[in-house]
């Protein structure tokens, strides 16, 4: 329904003068700053990512066994909370280059600095911190295609580079191909980082037409190029595929052990792992905590309370309606052992893809008129009117979360799922249970990790929603992210750490969890 609702606005371009301004003005500066952060972006995950991933799965060196794990920590901190980091840090009255002034006795005007609220400025935050996108689907394709192919390439006389770029890096190419589009995907859907470095992109212009020109209409056809962009870069992906097949027909399916580097070479590759995890997690956390400390939100007692809160209970309520949702679905397709209810699920997680932005208009457009219609209803059966019952509370929102994000639980309980074999299904039916006393005595039980994995997630990534938020929550009802983003448009940078900090906090549950499964996966 709202990818719907979004589309049909295509067709009434000609009923908005807002949209025809937009489009002789300012769509030309969304469409080239989306292309050219699409393209630095691709290009630096894929180096950080695919390096660091070689140099963890194929090779020992002092530190590989922190560095396997802890490269994935820079995804708990969302992109926008980098921005305020680092703006705060590399200012002209930051730490930075005032250790500068001091040292050299410069004063202002007697030195270049470099500029982080520019375009490359958010194409490094993004790369900083959705780098481990590729790194994690890198690493795996390396390790599971290490050991045959690798051993056939040497016996032909293949150096270490050349097997790398002739072997192993064709056939990690799915895997690499799919973590880019999901980089990409989290760099189109962003609003916080481009709108504080004002970065003009379409998600800044949605935002922009909905609330500053008031035009519902000329901000979904805005939606509607932004979902363009993410069909484009989908079906790029699916193209750069085409129909090849990487298969593993050794049968040895044992990663080799680490080629063992020493020297200079040992040193440099602990120094390129450490780089970007200094970067994307180290430095911006230990500045979090410093500023939290020392500065931090005065309105910290019972506003942060209220606060968390909300964001507790929109992400509570949204991962407990994922996880049924996902567990419904799942079990549903099967059951059914057919094409149709697994290519539905397909199509229930393509809204991963959808950008908050997006899912926000196209949600708010009909259930606004619903809610309407439903107050119009509720006069005339009782006499007074109820106001908005679906977007003057958290329903709408959470809806839009469960579009956005039920394909995250959807994916991870069909993966538990698919590893609970088909006799359970069996010798419950053959015990007298029937399909819900099966999924609720047999299959729950096995589950219960999965489940809880894909409520964590769910949970983490609707504490960290901004742009669906922002544009969708209820008057007088903030989050730990709105209020981040609030007091940081303000320059209220140091005021911003406390709740910034408790977003990245929280980010980084799921990813112990996912890092110790890293760890076993060397380990076995």
């Amino acid at each position: 329904m709202p990818v719907s609702s979004v589309g049909l606005n295509l067709f009434v371009g000609g009923t908005s003068a807002i949209w025809a301004h937009l489009a002789q003005t300012v769509l030309s500066e969304y469409i080239a700053n989306s292309l050219w952060l699409c393209l630095g972006v691709a290009v630096g995950v894929a180096v950080v990512g695919v390096t660091t991933a070689w140099l963890t799965a194929m090779h020992d060196f002092p530190g590989r066994r922190v560095f396997e794990w802890a490269m994935v920590l820079p995804l708990a901190v969302p992109a926008y909370v980098m921005a305020y980091v680092y703006t705060d840090f590399l200012q002209f009255v930051g730490p930075v280059q005032t250790a500068l002034r001091e040292t050299f006795g410069w004063e202002h005007g007697d030195y270049w600095f470099p500029d982080i609220r520019t375009l490359p400025g958010a194409v490094l935050m993004f790369v900083s911190v959705l780098y481990p996108y590729v790194y994690l689907l890198a690493r795996s394709a390396f390790l599971e295609r290490a050991s045959g192919m690798l051993e056939a390439a040497r016996t032909l006389g293949m150096g270490p580079w050349r097997a790398f770029f002739s072997v192993s890096l064709p056939l990690a190419r799915p895997a690499i191909a799919a973590g880019i589009a999901l980089a990409l995907m989290e760099t189109l859907a962003d609003y916080g980082t481009v709108a504080y470095f004002a970065v003009n992109t379409f998600t800044t212009g949605i935002y922009r037409a909905w609330f500053s020109l008031g035009d519902r209409v000329a901000a979904a056809q805005l939606a509607a190029m932004l979902l363009g962009f993410v069909l484009l870069l989908l079906m790029v992906e699916r193209v750069s595929r085409g129909r090849a097949r990487y298969h593993d027909t050794t049968g040895r399916n044992r990663p080799l052990a680490g080629r063992r580097l020493s020297g200079i070479r040992a040193w440099l590759a602990s120094a390129v792992c450490l780089l970007p995890l200094l970067v994307g997690f180290l430095l911006p956390a230990g500045l979090l905590l410093k500023m939290a400390l020392t500065e931090g939100d005065a309105q910290f007692g019972e506003r942060f309370l209220l606060l968390s809160r909300n964001s507790f209970v929109l992400a509570g309520t949204t991962a407990l309606l994922g996880v049924l949702l996902a567990l419904l679905l799942a079990y549903g397709a099967r059951l059914a052992k057919g094409g149709l209810a697994a290519g539905l699920n397909r199509l229930v997680g393509l809204g991963y893809a959808v950008p908050g932005a997006v899912i926000a208009v196209g949600v708010l457009i009909p259930v606004t008129r619903l809610d309407q219609w439903l107050a119009g209803q509720w006069e005339s059966w009782f006499g007074n009117n109820p106001g908005l019952l679906l977007t003057g509370g958290i329903a709408a929102l959470v809806y839009a979360y469960l579009v956005r994000f039920l394909a995250v639980a959807l994916h991870t309980v069909e993966s538990g799922l698919g590893k609970i074999t088909s006799s359970m299904d069996d010798a419950a039916r053959s015990l007298g249970l029937g399909q819900g006393a099966s999924l609720r005595r047999v299959h729950a039980p096995l589950l219960r990790g999965s489940l809880l994995t894909a409520g964590l997630l769910v949970f983490v990534d609707v504490m960290k929603e901004l742009p669906a938020t922002l544009v969708m929550r209820p008057f007088n009802f903030d989050t730990l992210a709105t209020q981040a983003y609030t007091l940081a448009s303000d320059e209220r940078l140091a005021e911003a750490s406390t709740a910034s900090l408790a977003i990245v906090a929280v980010g980084i549950l799921p990813l112990i969890l996912l890092s110790r499964q890293i760890a076993a996966s060397r380990r076995r």
